[in-house]
């Protein structure tokens, strides 16, 4: 994996951006893709698009799409001794919240530094350690309510898990939050370095949805603003190799995920089997891979009168938590695999995609 591309993982997965907040994120890549010369879309949720045009004359559209949002938390009450009581954005794991360090947006912009409540063993009462999201305490080491407020913390503010990126084992793998989805940000800005100069016969759109965790909402405006007739949607989905089981699906390091049915989309045979022929043709990696969760494919396939989607995932350890593990070789093949099928898009190949030909 390029230094470059770690150094633009490392910055996205810094950044803080709940469902419905994203604009950290959406200003980073607005600023690098007007960087990158390309023009812009927005749709007024929020999700956002470099544009490249083709100079055929007859052009088809394609979307590369990923999503900004990450999992975490909004207050919702402060509390008279400081304390601050909070809703869930996205789906978490209750029962590795307790203690984990955090920090809360404030109205003039910068972060309070805190941690979530925990109970000693020796207080629990009941045997029981897990608490519901609603009933956790998040302490941000204030005394009263008025300090809270006057520190710039208010009923409705983000907070997000405090966790910085680091390189493990010579930079093969990385320890981070929010590589879902981040990585497909990353992977959305190296394909259009590499193709800045080419010339395709399809008008390109790469770029973020917002608030997918919460429901898809952003990749259905995006798809109705930009009307794709082919749509790539990356994501980051969770592997389950940690135990060493070896039947299990979803290996770190397996490389690029054919996913063939998870809640939202039942993939098209004919798109599976030319990704996996891609990957075979390139020598990268590839796993078949089933998910009971759900990506912005879900909203985009049956979009319109129905938008050929082809997924395209890796694995990473412990999404949606506060550390989670990614490979840097996943991301290389999904990058190369991507690039190809993207290059070699054509009329002729998405009339034979369209048709249901092998």
């Amino acid at each position: 994996m390029k230094r470059s591309s770690i150094n633009q993982l490392k910055k996205l997965s810094e950044l803080n951006a709940i469902s419905g907040m994203e604009n950290e994120v959406a200003h980073y890549l607005l600023t690098q893709y007007q960087a990158l010369g390309f023009s812009i879309l927005k749709d007024n949720l929020g999700s956002l698009f470099a544009v490249k045009k083709s100079s055929h004359p007859n052009p088809f559209k394609v979307m590369i799409l990923g999503h900004m949002d990450e999992v975490g938390f909004l207050a919702i009450d402060i509390q008279a001794n400081g304390m601050i009581k909070v809703i869930s954005i996205g789906g978490l794991n209750e029962m590795n919240l307790q203690s984990q360090r955090v920090k809360l947006k404030t109205k003039q912009g910068n972060y309070l530094p805190g941690a979530i409540d925990s109970t000693p063993p020796h207080l629990l009462k009941g045997g029981s350690s897990t608490i519901p999201v609603e009933s956790l305490l998040f302490d941000f080491g204030f005394q009263s309510k008025e300090e809270v407020i006057k520190a710039g913390a208010y009923v409705g503010a983000m907070i997000t898990f405090d966790t910085p990126f680091i390189e493990l084992d010579q930079s093969k793998r990385f320890l981070g939050k929010a590589f879902d989805n981040r990585y497909s940000l990353s992977m959305g800005l190296d394909i259009l370095k590499a193709l800045k100069t080419k010339d395709l016969p399809f008008d390109l759109y790469v770029g973020a949805s917002v608030q997918e965790e919460v429901g898809l909402r952003g990749a259905q405006t995006a798809t109705q603003l930009i009307q794709p007739d082919f749509a790539f949607v990356l994501d980051c989905s969770p592997a389950r190799d940690s135990s060493g089981d070896a039947s299990e699906l979803g290996k770190l390091g397996g490389g690029v995920l054919l996913r063939f049915i998870d809640r939202s989309m039942i993939a098209s045979p004919v798109l599976l089997d030319y990704q996996e022929l891609v990957a075979k043709k390139l020598k990268v990696p590839c796993q078949f891979y089933e998910s009971p969760g759900g990506t912005d494919a879900g909203a985009v396939h049956k979009s319109l009168d129905g938008v050929l989607t082809l997924t395209h995932c890796i694995t990473a350890r412990s999404i949606h938590s506060s550390s989670t593990v990614m490979d840097a070789n996943d991301y290389d093949a999904a990058f190369k695999t991507l690039l190809y099928m993207v290059k070699h898009l054509n009329h002729d190949r998405l009339a034979k995609f369209k048709k249901g030909y092998r």
